[in-house]
C-alpha cells in the first residue's frame, strides 16, 4: 500500500481515480479547496484535505506532501481566468514540485496535456496561451528537478465510458485559433484516471513522458512502452 496525495482531488479524473487507486490497496488524500467538496471525495473512497494550492507556500506545500508515498498532480484552474490560470496551473504546480522535492518525496506524477511543450506554437494572443505556456513552464520545472516523476499527457478529454485501452495521440495546433490536444483524436477521463494508477504502479515509467488518445492498447500495456 502507498500513500498518495492527489493535489486537486475533486477534479473529474481525480474523483475517477480515487475509488481505482482505493480499489487497488492504496490509501489516498484528495487535496480540495472548499469544505462543500469533502462528501464527493468521502464516496469515492479518499481522505479530504481542505488546503488552498493557489495561496500556499512552499513550505506549506512541504508539510502537506511530507508524509506521502507519492504526489498526483491533478489540479487546474479550469480555464476563462488567465489571472487564476498562471497562479495555479504554473506557480502552484511549480511550488508543489519544488516542495515534493524539500520534503524528499520523490515520486511525482503530473497530469498534463498532450501538447505541453516549451515550443507548443500557440500565439500569445490566443486565449488558450496562458494555460499551454503554464502547462509547458510546470513539465519542464518537474522534468528537471530530478524526481521520479512521470507526466501523462492525454489528448481532449471526454466524460465517456472508459474502454481500458489506449494509444498514440498526434497533436496539432492552429495559429490563431484555440489549440486542442490531439485534434481529431480524444480519451475518456476514466482512462486518464486508469493511467494514473498504472504508471504508479509501475516504477519504471518514472522519467518518462507519455502522451495517449483512446486506442486499442490496454492501459498498463501502453504505460510499459515509455520504459524501453
Amino acid at each position: 500500500m502507498s500513500r498518495i496525495l492527489i493535489l486537486g482531488g475533486h477534479g473529474r479524473v481525480a474523483l475517477l481515480a480515487t475509488p481505482k487507486l482505493v480499489a487497488r490497496g492504496h490509501e489516498v488524500t484528495s487535496v480540495v479547496r472548499d469544505d462543500a467538496q469533502f462528501g464527493d471525495v468521502e464516496a469515492a473512497g479518499g481522505h479530504p484535505r481542505l488546503f488552498n494550492l493557489e495561496l500556499a507556500t512552499t513550505d506549506a506545500l512541504v508539510d502537506l506532501i511530507s508524509p506521502f508515498d507519492a504526489v498526483v498532480w491533478s489540479a487546474g484552474a479550469g480555464g476563462g481566468d488567465p489571472t487564476r490560470t498562471w497562479a495555479i496551473d504554473r506557480d502552484a504546480a511549480v511550488r508543489s514540485v519544488q516542495a515534493a522535492v524539500i520534503a524528499q518525496v520523490r515520486r511525482y506524477v503530473m497530469v498534463s496535456w498532450a501538447g505541453s511543450r516549451l515550443n507548443h506554437g500557440i500565439p500569445e494572443g490566443d486565449s488558450f496561451y496562458p494555460y499551454a505556456q503554464a502547462k509547458a513552464i510546470a513539465d519542464a520545472v518537474v522534468r528537471d528537478s530530478g524526481l521520479d516523476f512521470t507526466v501523462l499527457g492525454p489528448a481532449r478529454l471526454t466524460d465517456e465510458p472508459g474502454t481500458g485501452a489506449i494509444g498514440e495521440a498526434a497533436t496539432r495546433v492552429s495559429a490563431g485559433a484555440s489549440a486542442v490536444a490531439g485534434q481529431g483524436a480524444a480519451v475518456s477521463r476514466d482512462d486518464v484516471a486508469a493511467a494514473i494508477v498504472a504508471v504508479l504502479e509501475d516504477r519504471d515509467t518514472a522519467g518518462h513522458t507519455i502522451t495517449f488518445g483512446q486506442g486499442d492498447i490496454p492501459i498498463a500495456e501502453y504505460v510499459g512502452l515509455a520504459e524501453g
